[in-house]
């Protein structure tokens, strides 16, 4: 009996480090899908950051000249140059400009 007894108070302990074994491999799951999520959130916010970046180039583009259209911008640019109220060199200039040469 006293062998018996024995083998009930190891297995006891056995079930207790079980236990602790368990919590700490749940701790550790936990751990790693914070940090999971952690790295999801940075991924995401660095994507968003990429797509403004690239949105900012691709607008500017489109409206070179604060948002008015192109040819009519020139059209002006011409009419003053034809003024008088522009240079061949300032129109030049702001063609230039205007185009992003």
């Amino acid at each position: 009996m006293r062998g018996r007894g024995l083998m009930l108070v190891a297995g006891a302990r056995m079930g207790r480090r079980t236990g602790y074994e368990r919590a700490e491999a749940e701790q550790q799951q936990q751990a790693q899908q914070k940090e999971l999520y952690e790295a999801q959130k940075q991924a995401a916010t660095a994507q968003q950051q990429l797509q403004q970046s690239q949105a900012q180039p691709a607008q500017q583009a489109e409206a070179p000249s604060g948002g008015g259209n192109v040819t009519a911008e020139l059209q002006r640019l011409a009419e003053l140059r034809q003024s008088g109220a522009l240079t061949d060199e300032e129109f030049a200039a702001a063609k230039r400009k205007l185009l992003g040469v």
